[in-house]
């Protein structure tokens, strides 16, 4: 029986993929097989030596200690797309809400409960200082073309806006999904300098961490609109309130609110909505759970952040799944243990990603815990799983 531990609760049709007569799937259990969680941060919790996989129902994953988990050979799957559709309708909002001053305008319109004798009057006479611009013909802006990126372009194209995009690393999907009508920035300059409107969709690494700063500002265009529903610290929080009291930046919506901004007039602060619709959420179950059986029963890796994606179709017997670091000569000593113990690999794959590999083998041979302690043994092997 496979232990799945829940972190945060799951929508019951992402758990009801699990066969209850191979696993046992609830909050409170020890010594997990596999863990599957939303937003409640790990980096503090323990991870048992028996853990195998770390499914989060969502594309983000700052709340999982992915070296530690490297480490240990632990696969952190994550789910992108899931929830592309949801974070698109609220990006489309956030830039409605950066143009019409649709938040301080129902501000206003609510105080008029009390001591206004005639709202339709006071409305009318009070509306102008809520006026802002339309979306159509203004240039948007798209920094990564994700799943995300590449549905707001599209949609932000039926709107009327000219869109510009930049990702250096866009998939071939990526780009056969997205409009012809998207035209190619060259550079991050040519977004900053052209844009009325920046929206930003790429993860939190240690080259993007603070992208949107004083310097990069300066670049933009006065009276520029920032959408960031990606992270919070893709902005700098300095520097973007400078921005925005001086005016040089309109708007700055965020889904990621901080204390440092909240209480800033033309800062719109989103409590983390981007992902917050019950079709998200089941959809990032669903992706999570069918990404951990197919692993756990078939050793097949799919949407992991820090091992490499690898498919095996099985054909039956027995599978060892190899985790290793990615440095030369490992599948050799690999297929040479396995020889030497008299073990005929029928089938075999190897991918690396950075600094980690994981090769997975077929076989129709008994492995026992003498050949996967020698596999074990080897020199820049982290861990050594058998799939019978």
């Amino acid at each position: 029986m496979y232990k799945i531990k829940l972190f945060n609760k799951i929508a019951s049709i992402g758990t009801d993929h699990f066969d209850k007569s191979l696993y046992i799937v609830k909050e409170d259990i020890e010594n997990p097989d596999a863990i599957m969680v939303r937003s409640a941060s790990m980096h503090e919790a323990e991870l048992p030596d028996g853990l195998k996989a770390i499914a989060r129902a969502g594309a983000g994953v700052n709340n999982i200690p992915i070296e530690k988990c490297s480490e240990k050979g632990v696969v952190v799957f994550n789910t992108p797309g899931a929830n592309a559709n949801a974070v698109k309708e609220l990006a489309v909002a956030a830039l409605l809400l950066s143009s019409r001053k649709i938040v301080s305008g129902i501000s206003w319109a609510q105080t008029l409960k009390e001591g206004s004798t005639d709202v339709a009057k006071d409305v009318e006479k009070g509306k102008g200082a809520y006026v802002g611009p339309e979306l159509s013909g203004k240039k948007l802006g798209i920094i990564g073309l994700g799943a995300i990126g590449v549905q707001l372009a599209n949609i932000s194209v039926h709107l009327g806006m000219q869109v510009y995009g930049y990702d250096p690393y866009i998939t071939v999907d990526a780009a056969w999904m997205l409009s012809k009508t998207v035209a190619h920035a060259a550079s991050l300059g040519e977004i900053y300098k052209d844009c009325d409107y920046i929206s930003i969709h790429v993860p939190s690494t240690p080259e993007t961490k603070g992208m949107i700063n004083s310097e990069t500002i300066s670049q933009m265009k006065d009276g520029v609109r920032i959408l960031n529903l990606a992270r919070a610290d893709l902005v700098d929080a300095t520097s973007i309130k400078a921005a925005v009291t001086s005016g040089k930046v309109a708007t700055y919506v965020t889904d990621f609110p901080t204390e440092d901004i909240l209480g800033i007039e033309n800062i719109i602060p989103i409590p983390h909505l981007g992902a917050s619709t019950p079709e998200s959420e089941d959809n990032c179950a669903e992706m999570a759970a069918l990404e951990l059986i197919d692993f756990l029963q078939y050793g097949n890796i799919k949407n992991s952040v820090n091992f490499p994606e690898v498919f095996l179709p099985f054909s039956g017997g027995v599978r060892i799944c190899v985790f290793h670091k990615n440095i030369p000569s490992m599948l050799t000593q690999i297929s040479s243990v396995l020889s030497n113990e008299k073990i005929n690999i029928e089938n075999m794959v190897n991918r690396s990603k950075k600094d980690n590999a994981y090769t997975l083998i077929e076989t129709t041979s008994e492995i026992s815990n003498e050949v996967s302690a020698k596999l074990t043994a080897i020199d820049g092997v982290i861990k050594v799983r058998t799939i019978k």
